[in-house]
């Protein structure tokens, strides 16, 4: 729920910002995520806006074999 609020706080839903961490391979469990939200919020912020950074990325269109 921390989590999920603290997303939402930085204008992602809490699937989109979980996904975007993926994306952006950042290794950060849910309890360290929980607890940035708490004690950190900008550390947590600034996370958030790595993952944001890469959902807006476009897709890479991969290149047909030739």
């Amino acid at each position: 729920m921390r989590i999920n609020a603290a997303a939402r706080l930085n204008g992602l839903s809490y699937s989109r910002f979980i996904a975007g961490l993926k994306l952006a391979e950042v290794a950060l469990d849910r309890k360290v995520l929980a607890d940035l939200a708490i004690h950190d919020p900008e550390a947590f912020s600034r996370i958030a806006a790595v993952a944001k950074a890469k959902l807006d990325q476009p897709e890479a269109v991969s290149q047909p074999a030739v």
